[in-house]
């Protein structure tokens, strides 16, 4: 006689599984895989535990399971994920974008409303992947007035990285808020010179940070399916922040400011590179478990 799975029974299993397999948080991930096959959200899966599932519905499951079990991200799997309370379309060609960068979005929508606000109304998103972060901002301005329209552009190397950016910046409805360019953060003076008179009044970015002894210790979500172009930054981690600090007199116009996001230990000498660049008033930013995650400065004076 054919064995009757129900909605709990497979869940179950599914979580045993993927336990088994060294998945963190195996139950949430088995409740967002079979929600996902079911159509369901997590709360129609409570709703339904005793609903015997069809062949064709145990197959997709399988389907699903099976590439988590191979640590594949269950972002990838499902296609999507959430930041800012916003819905993002990712893929292997981006990293995936985590609470973490929630942080550097909050410090930049405070330079953007602080007492010079008016000296942040261009913004521009160094290395920008899924968009993340140039959406979330320009999302924060959807509804301003004309007497404070906010500049977002964003740039990345990659171009499939900038097709799924582009995406989400239409499907989060500010398609027509933000720019998208291919470029390299490494010529970033050339690009600011084309595209912007006297400088950005706020570069924002979460950049490779990782260096190349670490990509050995990474997860394998990350180490074996996110794109190293987004993760690795030479020997010491700090290759892009190098990269930043040095063309940020030039980038940015008078008054404005550079805001990063740095690996748990890399603050510190964020600090002395932008300190070494010229840059002044610098801060820090912790996230919610005590680990800072944002290093700010400005450029003061005015132009030579």
């Amino acid at each position: 006689m054919t064995e009757n799975w129900t909605v709990l029974k497979v869940l179950r299993w599914t979580s045993d599984y993927l336990d088994s397999k060294g998945v963190d948080n195996p139950r949430l991930d088995a409740e967002l895989l079979i929600g996902s096959a079911l159509d369901k959200d997590r709360v129609g899966l409570y709703l339904c535990y005793d609903q015997p599932l069809l062949a064709d519905e145990l197959t997709h499951i399988h389907q699903l399971v099976a590439r988590r079990a191979q640590r594949e991200p269950v972002q990838y799997i499902l296609g999507q994920t959430e930041f800012w309370s916003l819905k993002f379309e990712v893929s292997p060609s981006v990293l995936i974008p985590r609470g973490d960068s929630e942080i550097l979005v909050e410090e930049a929508l405070r330079l953007i409303n602080g007492a010079d606000s008016h000296s942040c109304d261009s913004v521009l998103d160094i290395g920008t992947g899924s968009g993340a972060i140039a959406i979330a901002i320009a999302h924060e301005f959807m509804h301003a007035t004309e007497q404070r329209q906010l500049q977002v552009d964003a740039i990345d190397v990659s171009l499939q990285a900038l097709q799924v950016a582009r995406a989400n910046a239409e499907h989060n409805a500010v398609g027509q808020r933000i720019n998208f360019y291919q470029h390299d953060m490494a010529e970033l003076n050339n690009f600011v010179t084309e595209h912007i008179e006297g400088g950005y009044g706020l570069i924002v970015s979460n950049p490779p940070y990782i260096s190349s002894a670490e990509m050995n210790d990474l997860m394998p979500e990350v180490s074996q399916h996110e794109p190293h172009l987004a993760l690795e930054a030479g020997e010491d981690g700090l290759d892009c922040y190098k990269l930043l600090s040095a063309q940020a007199m030039i980038a940015l116009q008078p008054l404005g400011w550079l805001a990063v996001e740095v690996g748990a230990t890399q603050a510190q000498a964020v600090q002395h590179l932008f300190e070494q660049a010229g840059l002044s008033n610098i801060f820090t930013r912790t996230d919610y478990s005590g680990i800072t995650r944002v290093v700010g400065a400005q450029k003061t004076g005015s132009e030579d």
